[in-house]
């Protein structure tokens, strides 16, 4: 098996946290090739995706935990899956990108997750599609609207379309003096379209990360709990992560959604679940692998490792 990797510069990661790592390092126990690149690697060639890929090894050693090999320019129809792992920003380069991989998929490569439906399926609007698991949402870019929501729930969350880790979340109440700007900032004077929730104060419970593989959840998730006078829980905004199995109702949200994420061809997806509600639906490169792995004694990499084999052979 030939296992290529597009994902942020290696040398940068936590490797004590980083999914792609701990999905590298169970490829590699397997015995099977890795080849690393990076976005600016990928390329077209009269419709054939090509790219520069250097062979990789990897250690869990603090030090030195990857090896590159020389680069080798080649098609990527000569690898037989991708792993595509690259945080947001969703920017016009990573659309881009998953053009080039979506040529490589019709040259028979698996793509993990699938390139048009990483396009597709942002990882806040992609709840749209699931009105029963929400709690009540707005996307406008109209502040009256925003305005007029606020008024019928008093307390709400303002967030980005294209954000992630938490960054330019707002949490506004009726009544706030700093609401005009809020929303100016956010709509910019009324032309970005922004995504607005009411306030689940189940938060101070966690937000909790459910990771679901080929349309079945880990029977574990991870409750991001907010740290004191804050909101949000996500991790990068000084969240602590608490492990927790899934209840009969988060069990509920993923049979209403697993089938979809099959469907179109999302292998690995992380939910976020506040209370009894997703809150969003991450697709691009979701994380919390290793966290979930420590605490229960999973290997949850292997599990999507034996998805991409079976749909490989």
């Amino acid at each position: 098996m030939r296992l290529g990797v597009v994902m942020d510069p290696i040398g940068s990661i936590n490797i004590k946290k980083d999914t792609t790592f701990a999905m590298l390092l169970e490829a590699q126990s397997r015995g099977w090739e890795l080849f690393y690149m990076e976005q600016q690697d990928l390329y077209l060639l009269n419709g054939t995706a090509k790219a520069v890929c250097r062979p990789l090894r990897v250690q869990r050693d603090e030090s030195s935990w990857f090896e590159l090999g020389e680069p080798v320019d080649q098609p990527l129809s000569e690898i037989d899956a991708m792993l595509m792992r690259v945080d947001p920003p969703f920017n016009m380069d990573y659309i881009y990108t998953t053009y080039v991989l979506e040529q490589a998929e019709r040259d028979g490569v698996l793509v993990v997750n699938k390139p048009q439906s990483l396009r597709d399926a942002n990882e806040k609007l992609f709840t749209a599609w699931f009105p029963q698991c929400c709690s009540p949402t707005l996307v406008t870019s109209q502040t009256q609207r925003i305005r007029d929501f606020l008024t019928e729930h008093e307390d709400v969350i303002v967030k980005p379309l294209d954000g992630m880790g938490g960054a330019s979340i707002f949490r506004l109440k009726k009544q706030d003096h700093n609401l005009g700007v809020v929303l100016e900032t956010m709509t910019d004077y009324g032309k970005k379209l922004t995504m607005v929730q009411r306030f689940l104060p189940e938060i101070k419970h966690g937000d909790k990360r459910i990771l679901i593989i080929n349309g079945k959840p880990v029977p574990y998730g991870l409750a991001r709990i907010p740290a004191k006078g804050e909101t949000r829980g996500n991790l990068a905004a000084g969240g602590k992560g608490e492990g927790r199995e899934l209840t009969e109702r988060e069990y509920w949200l993923c049979e209403q959604i697993g089938p979809k994420l099959v469907e179109k061809g999302l292998m690995f997806v992380g939910l976020d679940v506040i209370g009894d509600y997703v809150t969003e639906i991450n697709v691009t490169s979701p994380t919390c692998v290793q966290e979930l792995d420590n605490l229960y004694g999973l290997n949850i990499s292997g599990l999507l490792m034996d998805c991409i084999e079976e749909k490989i052979a």
